[in-house]
């Protein structure tokens, strides 16, 4: 179960940082993996597919430290995708809650 909940929720936390600033993939790893063991196998599949469906753009940036990186930025359709997605994530918890909280009150 944690497994497909990971799954459903990666692409709203990758949405949700890009929101903040441009990232570029592993940077998108290592702050998800603060919270949740995810890697670098799972992201790139996701930004190619979320890029596919306009929901980001990419651009190579410069780098002190060796070669160009792919940053990623989160477009306007990207911005309301995060915010449909938020609030369905929002209702869907709260809904859980409410349920997990009425059945231990029994």
């Amino acid at each position: 179960m944690i497994v497909q909940l990971k799954k459903g929720m990666l692409e709203l936390l990758v949405l949700s940082l890009l929101k903040d600033e441009d990232r570029y993939g592993y940077e998108l790893v290592e702050e998800i993996s603060k919270y949740i063991d995810i890697s670098e196998g799972t992201i790139y599949p996701l930004l190619r597919r979320i890029r596919t469906e306009g929901y980001v753009e990419a651009y190579l940036k410069e780098s002190n430290n060796g070669p160009s990186r792919k940053y990623y930025k989160i477009t306007d359709l990207g911005s309301r995708a995060y915010e449909d997605q938020l609030e369905q994530w929002t209702s869907f918890k709260e809904d859980i809650d409410s349920l997990l909280r009425r059945n231990n009150n029994e």
